[in-house]
């Protein structure tokens, strides 16, 4: 089967929807499929096509970049060619550019599924606003002409302005979910190096610094957690300077986070790859997904400490919170509430992460296991083509 996976950044680009796109694209070449990803040359050193553990990867000429977006003048006519040489199409979603590519797989009669990881909501400001109602209404036709949708969680579907008028399309594959193997003594290594003090308990945020995910309100916890644990340390990792559009919110919140660096409560560890993940997350105490809004739908990174025995501390965000709530494996507090954020940190610190029993399914979000569900999806939309 030849697959064709749309989206705006793929790797080297991180985030979470990048970091799924990859899983699957490489778990649909392992199963022997022919992939092709398109989407945005984002930096112009990178070749605009190649081929990356079986993955064929095609991206578009970028003129400029447009709030978060990227305008790419041949996008159309890169897509004509690349819709008529394959079989199945999958678009991620949030995307300017797809509503396009599934109303030509709808013209087409090639079955079109849609992955949708999250509504989109900008930070404040007018041009964002703008932006936001752009990307939104492409999204709304993009919804119209796909075939079928993919999300996370029902939970989430419910609660999204997107999914909830579309359940009827709508089918429930949990994310693909992968770590390599790491030997105990690069973990060791790991906390040497990065965590020479032996500072404990040590408490993970993995995500990029943007303002929905709740960095401040992980900031403003933090005096009542150091009350009961003076030698906590907040791990960070991810993107933290320069994030398109978020400087100004870094900037705000740098002095005080400058204040807890100094006293040795907060490190940033920069961007990981996954084997260096794999290192980090039994090296956590806890992990914490404080995010905001609905731009957050389920947090992998949550699965990922899980599966290395780490209970998560999570904002009540529908989707975000189901991870706690089918694990057993740490606490949920209310959305940007942080008195009891630090309540709950302090309450699974005292816990013990030893002392939660690991509930995990791993099968459920093996990439194998995702990739032969995409595959029924789209056998079972070319049955009614």
């Amino acid at each position: 089967m030849k697959i064709l996976i749309v989206l705006t950044y793929y790797r080297p680009h991180i985030s979470g929807l990048t970091i799924y796109a990859e899983r699957l694209a490489k778990a649909f070449a392992a199963r022997g499929h022919e992939v092709t990803v398109l989407t945005s040359r984002f930096k112009k050193e990178l070749p605009s096509e190649e081929v990356v553990d079986g993955v064929r990867i095609v991206r578009a000429p970028v003129l400029f970049r447009l709030s978060k977006g990227v305008i790419m003048p041949t996008f159309g006519l890169i897509a004509n060619r690349l819709v008529r040489e394959t079989d199945v199409i999958q678009l991620h979603l949030p995307q300017f550019d797809a509503a396009g590519i599934s109303f030509r797989g709808r013209l087409l009669r090639k079955p079109t599924v849609i992955t949708y990881h999250c509504d989109l909501l900008m930070p404040p400001g007018l041009f964002n606003r703008i932006a936001n109602i752009g990307v939104s209404f492409m999204n709304q036709l993009t919804g119209l002409f796909t075939h079928r949708i993919v999300t996370y969680t029902q939970d989430y579907a419910e609660n999204s302005s997107f999914l909830k008028p579309r359940l009827g399309k709508l089918k429930i594959i949990p994310p693909p979910v992968v770590l390599p193997e790491v030997t105990k003594e690069s973990i060791f290594e790991f906390a040497r190096e990065h965590n020479p003090q032996n500072r404990h308990p040590v408490i993970g945020m993995a995500t990029r610094f943007a303002s929905e995910k709740g960095v401040e309100v992980l900031l403003k916890a933090l005096p009542d957690v150091l009350k009961e644990f003076p030698t906590a340390v907040v791990q960070f990792v991810g993107t933290y300077q320069k994030v398109f559009s978020e400087e100004t919110y870094f900037e705000r919140l740098r002095p005080e986070i400058e204040k807890f660096q100094a006293s040795g409560n907060w490190q940033f560890l920069g961007e990981l790859d996954p084997e260096q993940m794999a290192k980090y997350y039994p090296n956590l105490d806890v992990l914490t997904v404080p995010s905001l809004n609905s731009t957050e739908a389920f947090g992998l990174v949550q699965i990922e400490a899980m599966m290395n025995g780490i209970p998560c501390v999570t904002s009540s965000l529908p989707g975000v919170r189901q991870p706690v709530k089918i694990h057993d494996m740490g606490a949920i507090f209310p959305i940007g509430d942080s008195q009891a954020l630090a309540q709950s940190l302090i309450a699974v610190l005292k816990t013990g992460k030893n002392n939660y029993q690991n509930k995990l399914d791993f099968s459920r979000y093996q990439p194998d296991d995702i990739a032969r569900a995409y595959e029924e999806l789209f056998q079972e939309i070319q049955q009614t083509l």
